[in-house]
């Protein structure tokens, strides 16, 4: 697929991983929609994405946590842009690790909503638009925790789990509509993600978050004939 002037949706991209895929979207002269929570941090990533060379970029702030929200949000994105080219799903939370009574019942609700069940509102409201286009593409960024069982990670990795089964059923589903569908299976990423949970980390040695970007925008540019569905990245 050639990136340049196509319009990619990114979910949580005013920090962490989701704002490097912005960035290296925007150097790649892509029309980019913005989706995160903080206002202040989203604009601050469309302007840094225009400076980079993005042939458009605007910000949408919404909450994860209310699914009328994101059916608003996505009609929007619609309108602004005119359809919709890419669905990049990266948005995520983490809970404290530990056994499940541990883990506060609001939280558990939380991660449950904003990484799986907000992910296939958002995939489900944008669907029809890829499928208008030429060509099209949805990557949801999970999480090694979707493939391997980790201790403490109850929660989190139900979710992962959960968004690698969307991913494979969601690419057999479309395999004639023209839409792609790839999951991305990555390891710790040196983010704020755990500190915001109150989570204590060696996040020096987990990848940086650009090279993680790279990452994306290598599967996303490769020729019709070549598509990575499954990519795992490991330390």
């Amino acid at each position: 697929m050639k990136l340049r002037d196509k319009v990619v949706v990114v979910t949580g991209g005013s920090d962490g991983i989701g704002r490097h895929i912005c960035l290296k979207l925007a150097s790649e002269g892509c029309r980019i929609a913005i989706l995160g929570r903080n206002s202040a941090r989203l604009d601050q990533v469309v302007a840094e994405s225009l400076d980079l060379g993005a042939a458009e970029a605007r910000a949408y702030s919404v909450d994860f946590m209310d699914a009328h929200a994101l059916a608003h949000t996505a009609h929007l994105i619609e309108s602004d842009f005119g359809g919709v080219d890419i669905l990049i799903n990266n948005a995520g939370v983490w809970h404290k690790a530990g056994p499940l009574d541990s883990i506060d019942a609001d939280m558990l609700v939380t991660t449950v909503q904003t990484n799986l069940i907000a992910l296939m509102q958002l995939t489900r409201h944008v669907l029809p638009s890829l499928r208008a286009r030429d060509e099209a593409a949805i990557l949801n960024v999970a999480s090694k925790s979707g493939v391997v069982a980790q201790a403490g990670q109850s929660v989190y990795s139900a979710t992962k789990y959960g968004v690698r089964g969307f991913t494979d059923v969601l690419k057999e589903d479309e395999a004639e509509s023209g839409v792609r569908v790839a999951g991305l299976y990555q390891s710790g990423t040196n983010t704020g993600m755990f500190a915001k949970a109150g989570e204590d980390v060696p996040n020096h040695i987990f990848t940086e978050p650009e090279d993680l970007a790279d990452v994306v925008v290598f599967m996303l540019s490769r020729p019709a004939k070549l598509w990575m569905h499954d990519v795992r990245v490991e330390l």
